[in-house]
């Protein structure tokens, strides 16, 4: 099953309806929800919200309109991944980061580095396609490529350039700014490019980015769980997770709160962390064992476990039976 966060489509609602089109319509023909874009870390079908861009672009008349949701949307769209790499060292170190942690994000999209000469080239590739190549489905993605790179590396200059093997518009169409003189239409790949010596800079941070990210997330938690400090920590746990680094400290970072009266709150709701954290685990293995298609070192990589083996023992103790076990029990049940 190929899955990817709501939050890739960040501003689709307002962009539609700039266009004098009615995106509640456009969700429910592909089965989606406002409420699910709501939540951005909830997970969709991957090849139907490509559907759902398609579609959208023809009823908008836009060819370009996967450009232009890119171009409104802020480095948030990409979630805790998009935050994390800008905290590695280098670009490389962060391009690394994320072929790693990727599944934070999406399911189904692999990022390919591809030096030549003097130039990287990220290329992008889907497991899935549809009628259209994906077209706006590589809009989007390859836009929002440029958007994190240019946020990263700051005054980029011409040096970046966004690919994309679809041709031209025939048709008359602006494009977004970010964009316009950096896009090479007719490209043997999907992505972006720029000059391979960006490797060894240090990513820019931005502070005031981070503290908008947590405000968001805890306005989001506070209207899904009201007052209930316990659901909010375990669903900040399952996005943590595939970082393997899900400690308490990035939970309370995530809720504006000192780890200790993070750990004070929960003594006093009659529960920890930790135990929150083996919960969490717990709940997240059996849905992926009896729904998800990952094979079990996956899953224990997503769990944040190094080892397979640690996974294995730690679910045994859980539920008496091995997670292959417990899979041919429960699987689809």
């Amino acid at each position: 099953m190929f899955l990817i966060r709501s939050g890739a489509i960040e501003g689709y609602e307002q962009l539609v309806t700039q266009y004098g089109q009615n995106p509640t319509t456009l969700l429910q023909q592909f089965g989606f929800s406002s409420a699910q874009l709501r939540d951005p870390n909830t997970y969709v079908s991957y090849t139907r919200l490509a559907d759902l861009l398609d579609a959208t672009a023809v009823a908008c008349g836009n060819p370009l309109l996967g450009l232009n949701l890119a171009a409104e949307q802020s480095v948030l769209a990409l979630g805790e991944i998009g935050l994390s790499i800008r905290q590695q060292p280098t670009l490389a170190d962060a391009f690394n980061y994320s072929n790693q942690h990727i599944s934070l994000h999406a399911y189904g999209v692999h990022v390919q580095q591809k030096p030549r000469g003097d130039v990287l080239e990220l290329q992008l590739a889907f497991d899935f396609s549809n009628a259209s190549g994906l077209a706006q489905l590589m809009q989007l993605s390859a836009g929002q490529a440029f958007n994190l790179i240019a946020q990263m590396v700051g005054n980029t200059g011409s040096a970046l350039k966004l690919h994309l093997p679809q041709s031209a518009p025939t048709t008359r169409v602006d494009t977004p700014s970010p964009y316009k003189d950096q896009i090479h239409y007719g490209s043997s790949f999907g992505g972006i490019s720029f000059p391979l010596s960006w490797l060894t800079r240090k990513p820019q941070y931005d502070e005031q980015l981070l503290r908008a990210h947590f405000q968001q997330r805890i306005r989001l938690l506070q209207s899904i769980y009201p007052g209930n400090l316990q659901a909010q920590v375990c669903h900040i746990i399952g996005n943590l997770l595939p970082s393997g680094e899900c400690s308490i400290e990035r939970v309370a970072a995530a809720l504006n709160l000192h780890p200790r009266v993070l750990q004070k709150k929960l003594q006093q709701d009659g529960t920890s962390f930790r135990a929150l954290l083996q919960k969490t685990r717990m709940e997240v293995a059996e849905r992926n064992l009896q729904h998800g298609q990952l094979s079990v070192t996956d899953l224990a990589l997503n769990l944040g476990y190094a080892d397979v083996a640690i996974f294995s023992r730690n679910f045994k103790r859980w539920t008496g039976n091995s997670p292959s076990e417990w899979k041919t029990r429960n699987k689809n049940s």
